[in-house]
């Protein structure tokens, strides 16, 4: 077993303990591997495992490996994870079949446009700045419930809500939160916990955890 099918193992068994530990998890639990700055050999370990559901956060990159992977393994989700530009909005639609990051109207726009021309409607989830913090990209929660109006507008498939709490504050009021907007807005699926908290989440009902660093390990941020 590869030390990546090794994580996986390990990181799978712990989301099905803390679902076991909480009082209502959500129905199901799916794990996003966070492939980010990895390369295509090193994603092929976890697709050799037989995992199927990986995260991106940058279009060129998921461009420059995954249209291979995913003509070797056509059962392969591709989820993006990261702040999207509406002006990648074309490239992203081809390729993802979900995007997290929707966090303004005029990109949500640029999405539906997309998919008219494209014939692709991608899972979306509406990115909440859950801490409002001036340096991460997101909706406010305030401005959640009207944002999210305005993308079922657009008749495109909204999903759920997807947020990444201050990294320096206990997460766990956070992932509260985005479950009671979740809920006020009538949404089932909540992207939320990462490697150094998903557990945490799970207790507040995550439908899908990012998990990177504790699959395949320390990021080189060097590589382009």
């Amino acid at each position: 077993m590869s030390p990546v099918a090794a994580n996986l193992e390990y990181i799978k068994a712990r989301i099905e303990a803390a679902r076991q530990a909480a009082v209502a998890p959500a129905p199901a639990t799916h794990l996003i591997a966070v492939s980010k700055t990895h390369s295509a050999e090193v994603v092929r370990e976890a697709l050799d495992a037989g995992h199927r559901l990986f995260g991106e956060n940058k279009v060129q990159e998921a461009l420059a490996k995954w249209p291979a992977l995913k003509a070797e393994y056509p059962d392969a989700e591709l989820h993006m994870i990261g702040g999207l530009q509406t002006n990648k909005a074309k490239e992203a639609v081809g390729l993802f079949d979900a995007i997290h990051s929707v966090d303004r109207i005029k990109l949500a726009r640029a999405i539906a446009s997309e998919r008219d021309k494209q014939g692709k409607n991608p899972k979306l989830f509406v990115q909440v700045n859950i801490g409002e913090e001036p340096q991460k990209s997101g909706v406010a929660p305030r401005e959640t419930l009207a944002l999210v109006e305005e993308v079922r507008a657009l008749q495109l498939d909204l999903v759920g809500l997807m947020c990444v709490p201050p990294f320096d504050l206990a997460p766990a009021p956070y992932f509260g939160l985005l479950k009671k907007l979740a809920g006020e807005a009538a949404l089932p699926l909540l992207s939320m916990g990462m490697s150094d908290d998903f557990e945490i989440a799970i207790k507040f009902g995550a439908t899908h955890v990012r998990v990177g660093t504790a699959i395949f390990g320390a990021r080189d941020y060097s590589k382009p």
